[in-house]
């Protein structure tokens, strides 16, 4: 639109407080603004010289221009920022982040389980977060697993099921991390209780779990139980240990958010604290592009409302380093000039700086940290999928391979840390199975694999997948079984067809995305294997390694028999053919030959 084009359209723009819609020829909204005067305001944009690009090009693309107006600057202030959550224009600030925060979720079932996911379910489970990294819900799931027993199987505890002592306990119970519920040997109510505490202490509410042991050890101590006082005395010096580490301000201080931004010619750095009873609990750094002159308060004020509905904060009070509009009436805006509260916005605004040098560092030195920090997100995102107790750092690959139904060989690929590990890739010589019998070949591999851990001390991957159906994964299990390492690695079927992926005790196969980083990681590992396998075949044949029953007739050479195989697909096969349609591959001579060896009589054409 150009400066003449408005003039036509500017008197019937009202001098009152509102907000103002730009859409291009296509309809679709470009930005949304606020003013106290409208017609001041969208002049503004037509009538002065436009030094910003960005904003020189916003004005190019308009086609019309809508309005509404509102009883005051304030609810203006409440629409805008309504339209820009609904519509996302594309030249209005947007605070992107391509992360998906982590959450623990305590999972709706017998006997809860307490894990960590990047996605919430509307199934009914509790999810507590979220928390700004990885490493943070670590440390708060290894605190729990220290000193609150809970389950960490899978297993389906239900009443019949625990009834019909389906389970028994594992090592977990014998290290006292579980009070075995899968055996009858705790109440649901002793293990609703222990929930509790656990949302306590996630909740940053350290102090009420501290309490009930104190209450704990004290009992034991008047029953004269001195070695479980002593134990219950060690979960609260731990706990105590871990309280002492937070960054604690001032107790009375209650609730805050706190926010503080910096900026340079591109970009906004803003940094959001939240104080849970005188703690900062979280702290995140977000990275705002700049699209058009947007004033440091109006950005602080968006990234601020959607950090707060983010990370779920019910704080009455922000402190920030200026007045902002916020569009929950009943909060309460602090600019502190000294005092605790200036101390926490000094912290917050360093926290923002260090965010800004952090990003231009990376940007001059090229630093690969971002790359890294994808593949960890994949195979958190992994982990999450299959529902792993660990983080699949190791991840083993086993497949069989045999050329048109024979030459039987078998390949393993690892990766770790989401790359392939080339050091620790093996191939195999079926040595134990007479023929071609995939499901004993994926035995024997799996049992001298890791054997071979075993014997040599070698640490034991946290994922292994086996490329074939249910069968081979039952196959494999034997194997696993034999070793004695039932549970202590997780390991899988992968359907060639179909990429499902089996579990032992499942019936129905689980389907990851066709979409997720997930899916493409196993993907990556199945063609790895594939990719191996077939190369280490080629090899093995081509140096005369492995036989088949067609490389004992004499007269017949490797060419003439690999011809079959490719033509007629194996060797059974083979058997049943005529003189004549084995000459249609290998001539006249070739096929009488081939035909007198696997029959007594010499039968004609």
């Amino acid at each position: 639109m150009t400066r003449e084009e408005f003039s036509k359209i500017a008197p019937s723009i009202p001098h009152q407080p509102g907000c103002y819609k730009y859409y291009d020829i296509q309809n679709e909204l470009l930005y949304v603004g606020k003013a106290k005067d409208l017609r001041k305001r969208v002049g503004s944009y037509f009538n002065k010289t436009l030094d910003n690009n960005k904003t020189k090009r916003l004005v190019y693309f308009i086609h019309h221009i809508d309005f509404t107006v509102t009883g005051s600057e304030h609810d203006a202030f409440l629409l805008e920022n309504s339209l820009i959550k609904h519509y996302q224009p594309r030249f209005n600030v947007s605070l992107k982040d391509d992360k998906s925060y982590p959450y623990i979720v305590i999972k709706k079932e017998n006997f809860p389980r307490v894990f960590f996911t990047r996605r919430v379910i509307r199934d009914g489970s509790e999810y507590l977060g979220p928390f700004t990294g990885l490493m943070r819900v670590k440390e708060l799931l290894e605190m729990v697993k220290q000193n609150i027993p809970l389950r960490t199987c899978n297993l389906n505890l239900t009443p019949q099921n625990i009834a019909k002592h389906k389970f028994k306990v594992c090592l977990e119970y014998h290290l006292g991390n579980c009070k075995g519920p899968c055996e009858g040997l705790q109440s649901p109510e002793d293990y609703m209780e222990n929930l509790q505490h656990v949302r306590h202490v996630l909740k940053g509410n350290i102090s009420e779990v501290i309490k009930y042991l104190k209450a704990e050890m004290l009992k034991y101590a008047s029953e004269m139980q001195f070695e479980k006082a002593e134990v219950v005395k060690t979960k609260i010096e731990s706990l105590n240990s871990y309280q002492s580490k937070s960054t604690i301000v001032n107790p009375k201080l209650g609730n805050l958010d706190i926010a503080s931004i910096v900026s340079d010619a591109g970009h906004f750095y803003v940094n959001y604290m939240m104080v849970s009873k005188g703690t900062v609990v979280y702290s995140k750094s977000v990275l705002i592009e700049k699209k058009l002159d947007e004033p440091e308060d109006e950005v602080l004020a968006i990234a601020l409302d959607k950090l707060r509905d983010t990370f779920q904060s019910n704080a009455e009070e922000v402190v920030v380093p200026f007045a902002i509009d916020v569009t929950n009436a009943a909060l309460k805006v602090t600019v502190p000039k000294a005092g605790d509260k200036k101390q926490l916005l000094d912290l917050s605004l360093k926290n923002a700086e260090a965010f800004h040098a952090e990003l231009r560092k990376k940007d001059t030195l090229l630093l690969g940290e971002t790359s890294k920090a994808k593949t960890m997100e994949v195979l958190e995102e992994l982990q999450e999928a299959l529902q792993l107790s660990e983080l699949p750092l190791h991840i083993e690959c086993f497949d069989n391979s045999n050329f048109q139904g024979a030459y039987p060989v078998a390949a393993m690929v690892c990766f770790r840390d989401g790359v392939p590990y080339k050091k620790d890739y093996r191939h195999f010589h079926i040595k134990t199975v007479k023929g071609i019998n995939d499901f004993a070949s994926m035995a024997e591999i799996v049992y001298r694999r890791y054997k071979r851990l075993m014997d040599e001390k070698q640490p034991l991957p946290q994922l292994v997948i086996i490329d074939g159906g249910k069968g081979q994964l039952s196959s494999a299990l034997e194997s696993i079984e034999k070793l004695g390492l039932t549970g202590r690695m997780t390991i899988v079927g992968l359907a060639k067809r179909e990429e499902s992926i089996f579990f032992p005790s499942d019936t129905e196969p689980l389907q990851l995305n066709f979409d997720s980083q997930a899916l493409l990681l196993v993907r990556r590992i199945r063609d790895e294997v594939h990719r191996f396998g077939i190369t280490f075949h080629r090899d093995a044949r081509s140096k005369g390694t492995i036989k088949n029953e067609l490389d004992g007739i004499p007269g017949i050479g490797d060419k003439t028999a690999m011809a079959l195989l490719k033509e007629f697909r194996s060797v059974k096969n083979i058997q049943t053919l005529t003189e004549r349609e084995l000459a249609k591959a290998i001539g006249m001579a070739k096929a009488r030959i081939v035909y007198s060896y696997f029959h007594d009589d010499k039968g004609t054409i």
